[in-house]
């Protein structure tokens, strides 16, 4: 096989001395897999290895890639994502990708923590109570959004104001004002579910702009749209 010496740097530091099974069954579909994902890809960008592997995670979960999801998460582990983060990004997936899908990623991470001889539960990370999650969650929710955020209230109908509670208490008050990661990261790990799942292109340009509101630029933001096809 001929993979660059780049490329399997690049491996080496995500997975010391593992050698995939794969390289013996299917030699030449990881000559040109590991040669793109691990050497040409990460040529373009500007996101540190350790942001890198905490969107991809959040892709994965929202891909529902359960078997590399487990085998990124050790590599992830490895380049220096900690434990929080790593719970943190699970959680943070619960109100964009839902519990259903969600649920098994939470017990594939507990299980490789567990084997890490991390003992859980972790530190909790939660800032807000029952009585300010809205307050909370509405705060952060407008520094994403921007001043829009009164308009999607005044313009919603009665019958349908409800879910505009729910996003800024629920997913904003209950997910985004949590510790582990800030705002700034957090809203990568949003533009990477929701390209990921498909589907959600208003949404998906709803979070181009909270990205650059939160100070995300647009190489950044490009640098995860070719890290999906990796």
């Amino acid at each position: 096989m001929s993979i660059s010496e780049t490329a399997m740097k690049n491996h080496e530091e995500l997975f010391p001395d593992r050698k995939s099974k794969l390289m013996e069954t299917d030699p030449e579909l990881i000559e040109v897999f590991d040669n793109f994902a691990f050497d040409e890809v990460l040529g373009y960008g500007n996101l540190d290895t350790k942001t890198r592997l905490m969107v991809i995670l959040a892709s994965m979960i929202a891909s529902q890639a359960l078997g590399e999801y487990k085998v990124m998460l050790g590599g992830a582990l490895n380049v220096g994502v900690t434990p929080v983060e790593v719970k943190e990004i699970v959680y943070q997936a619960v109100p964009y990708v839902g519990m259903a899908k969600v649920y098994d990623f939470i017990h594939a991470t507990n299980e490789v923590l567990e084997s890490r001889g991390i003992k859980l539960p972790l530190e909790g990370q939660s800032t807000t109570t029952p009585e300010t999650r809205f307050e909370k969650g509405y705060a952060v929710q407008k520094a994403i959004v921007g001043d829009r955020l009164e308009k999607m209230y005044a313009d919603s109908p009665a019958n349908q104001i409800h879910i505009q509670k729910y996003l800024s208490a629920n997913c904003f008050g209950d997910y985004l004002t949590r510790t582990g990661i800030d705002i700034k990261t957090r809203e990568l790990l949003t533009f990477s579910m929701l390209l990921s799942l498909g589907g959600c292109e208003p949404q998906l340009k709803g979070h181009i702009q909270g990205n650059l509101n939160v100070g995300n630029d647009k190489e950044r933001g490009s640098s995860l749209n070719c890290l999906q096809v990796s």
